[in-house]
């Protein structure tokens, strides 16, 4: 069985940083494609980043140059690095395998 569980959000301060992490397990993590979503309240589900089983890097517009995905084959581990938070950053974010999903990190960003 699939499970992604995700964690590291949190309330920031905007332009701070944060590092989400999702623990996979279930699945052949060194060969899947991996990637980030957002829901923001009241908006629906938002592509982020993609990363494949070779390391290679897609971004939505929306967070380029800010985020980046990056992977652990070793430890089972996906990761998203947001940097230059602003406050339309505050979502809730997922990890993904081929449209499952973990329970999401809160990320919130105020001042």
């Amino acid at each position: 069985e699939v499970q992604l569980v995700e964690s590291g959000g949190g309330l920031v301060q905007p332009g701070g940083s944060l590092r989400l992490s999702c623990a996979a397990s279930g699945f052949t993590f060194r060969t899947s494609i991996l990637r980030w979503f957002r829901q923001a309240p009241g908006k629906g589900l938002e592509w982020l980043s993609v990363i494949s089983n070779a390391g290679t890097t897609y971004y939505a517009d929306s967070v380029k140059g800010r985020f980046t995905i990056s992977r652990d084959n070793a430890k089972n581990m996906l990761y998203l690095q947001l940097n230059s938070l602003k406050t339309e950053d505050t979502a809730m974010y997922y990890c993904d395998k081929d449209g499952i999903r973990g329970q999401g990190t809160q990320v919130t960003v105020s001042s």
